[in-house]
């Protein structure tokens, strides 16, 4: 990399920690993800079940015998959104990086060339 511009090696520095982040937030969505589905599962479990069911909580590493099935929906249901509204804000931020990720390959690929912009991008 001695006979790369400074200019060309921040680039691809931005180039390769824009694509570690994207990696990351892409972790962080797909647990989000899984973590909102099995809210929604017990949502429709607890809808499920019949008004005088007995319902438990995990609370730490015990489960305990909820008070009220109200309360219980309402904290899945709060759960659940706040789940979904990280997810979106995910997604935003992985746009965002993969917008500029692009725009990176591309100059990239102008300045070393299409086959080695290519291999940078794989």
């Amino acid at each position: 990399m001695n006979d790369i511009s400074p200019k060309l090696q921040n680039q691809i520095s931005q180039y390769q920690q824009i694509q570690q982040q994207i990696q990351v937030l892409s972790s962080q969505r797909y647990q989000l993800e899984a973590q909102s589905r099995e809210v929604s599962k017990a949502l429709e479990e607890l809808n499920g079940l019949q008004q005088d069911a007995v319902i438990y909580k995990n609370v730490g590493s015990l489960m305990i015998k909820a008070k009220d099935r109200e309360t219980v929906l309402k904290d899945l249901t709060e759960q659940k959104e706040t789940l979904d509204i990280r997810v979106k804000s995910i997604e935003k931020q992985e746009k965002h990086l993969r917008e500029r990720y692009q725009s990176l390959q591309e100059e990239l690929s102008k300045v070393l060339g299409p086959s080695q912009g290519r291999e940078e991008g794989s």
